[in-house]
C-alpha cells in the first residue's frame, strides 16, 4: 500500500505538542498573577451554561466516565470534527455536553447545575483558561481572556491561596485537555497510515452542507479512551 500524505494532522500534532512545552514552561507566578488581577468572583447569573455566551463544554475522557455515570444521553460528540476522510466519514477528539433547545446546558435547572458537585472540569475552573492572546503592544503571550464583561464580576480581592489553587486546577485542565488533543492526533494518524485514509476537506465541506440541510447523516468517530466510538447522527440533527 502506498503511504498516504496527511500532512495536516502532522502540523496539528506539532501545533499541540509545542503548545503543551509551552504551558510548562509558563511559570506559576505570572499566572497567578493574572488571576489576583482579574479578580473574577461568580455571580451565580449561569449565562456561562448557554450557548449563549460559550459554544460548548468539552469533556475529557474523565468527565466522560463521570458524566455517563450520571446520565448517559448527556453527550454528544463535541461540535467542528477535526478530520474527514475520503470515505465521509469525520473524526472529533472527544465529547460535549449536550444542550436544550433553548440552547442551555442539558444540567441547568432554574439557573442552577444539577451536577454541580460532579461538574466537567471545564465548568469547575472557568473563566480561568490560558490562551494565546496579543496585547495592546502586539505581543503575544498567554493571558486569561475567557467571557471577560459578559458575566461575574471583576476586581475582588482574592487571597494568594485562593490564586495559587484556581491556577493548580487550571493549569490541570488545560494540560489534560492537551495530552488528550495529542494523543487524539497520534491515534487518527495512526488510523489513517493503517487504512490508506486522508483527510479531504471538498468531501469535509460538502458533507457538511448535506448534513445541514438535512440530505444526509453523519458517521462520527469520536475519540474516547485511547481509541474511537463510531456515532451516527440524525440528517439534521443538532451537532
Amino acid at each position: 500500500m502506498i503511504p498516504v500524505k496527511n500532512d495536516l494532522i502532522d502540523t496539528r500534532l506539532a501545533e499541540e505538542q509545542k503548545e503543551l512545552l509551552d504551558l510548562k514552561n509558563f511559570p506559576d507566578s505570572e499566572f497567578v498573577g493574572i488571576i489576583k488581577e482579574l479578580g473574577f468572583k461568580c455571580e451565580l447569573c449561569a449565562r456561562c451554561c448557554t450557548k449563549e455566551f460559550n459554544d460548548h463544554v468539552f469533556l475529557l475522557d474523565s468527565d466522560l466516565e463521570r458524566i455517563r455515570q450520571i446520565d448517559p444521553d448527556a453527550v454528544t460528540p463535541a461540535p467542528y470534527y477535526e478530520f474527514c476522510d475520503q470515505n465521509g466519514r469525520f473524526y472529533v477528539s472527544g465529547y460535549a455536553l449536550k444542550t436544550k433547545p433553548d440552547g442551555s446546558c442539558v444540567f441547568l435547572e432554574n439557573k442552577r447545575c444539577r451536577i454541580y458537585q460532579s461538574r466537567p472540569l471545564i465548568c469547575r475552573v472557568y473563566p480561568h483558561m490560558l490562551h494565546r492572546e496579543a496585547d495592546e503592544f502586539g505581543k503575544v503571550d498567554w493571558r486569561q481572556i475567557s467571557g471577560l464583561n459578559e458575566h461575574g464580576s471583576y476586581y475582588s480581592e482574592l487571597d494568594d491561596p485562593a490564586c495559587e489553587e484556581i491556577a493548580r486546577e487550571t493549569r490541570a485542565y488545560e494540560e489534560a485537555y492537551l495530552k488528550q488533543m495529542i494523543d487524539f492526533f497520534e491515534a487518527v494518524k495512526t488510523h489513517f497510515r493503517k487504512n490508506g485514509l486522508k483527510h479531504v476537506q471538498r468531501t469535509y465541506d460538502r458533507k457538511m452542507r448535506e448534513f445541514i440541510k438535512g440530505e444526509c447523516g453523519l458517521e462520527v468517530f469520536v475519540y474516547c479512551k485511547g481509541g474511537f466510538e463510531m456515532q451516527k447522527l440524525r440528517p439534521g440533527s443538532d451537532r
